[in-house]
């Protein structure tokens, strides 16, 4: 009987492990930039990858610096899908709010960083700028150098 009892709570704590290893998260984050690619991959498990343009100034040079950050979105998240296909067709610029898991799994993505929620950041109202239009030259008359002073 005991040695049952060792078996089930050895079980019991080995499934736990599997369930917090495939399910939970050790960080999670917020990234910034314009969604450069999204897709839908899998042969059996069927899951969105995408690429983020996250780009900045870089320390030394002060020249624009673009990287890429690649993530996964689980195929039955919807809302985050349709949001980050919103964003690719008008050009938005996105907040992807993701978790990271401790490891990649064939049935989850093909990153260990996935999406939860997605924020379209509106562009910057900016006030447009009227340049004034150049007005015509009034040019004076000729003068008349055929009277004398």
């Amino acid at each position: 009987m005991r040695k049952w009892l060792f078996l089930v709570i050895f079980f019991l704590i080995l499934g736990g492990i599997f369930y917090y290893v495939t399910f939970g998260y050790y960080s999670d984050g917020t990234r910034v930039g314009s969604l450069v690619k999204l897709s839908r991959k899998g042969y059996v498990f069927k899951t969105y990858e995408g690429q983020l343009m996250v780009g900045g100034m870089s320390d030394g040079t002060g020249t624009f610096n673009s990287t890429t950050w690649d993530f996964s979105v689980d195929g039955d998240n919807e809302a985050v899908v349709n949001a980050l296909n919103e964003s690719q067709r008008t050009g938005q610029r996105v907040s992807l709010h993701y978790e990271e898991k401790f490891f990649k799994l064939p049935w989850n993505g093909d990153t260990e960083y996935f999406v939860i929620s997605v924020e379209l950041i509106p562009a910057p109202n900016v006030p447009r700028q009227v340049l004034p239009t150049p007005q015509p030259e009034l040019q004076a008359a000729p003068a008349d150098t055929t009277k004398a002073i």
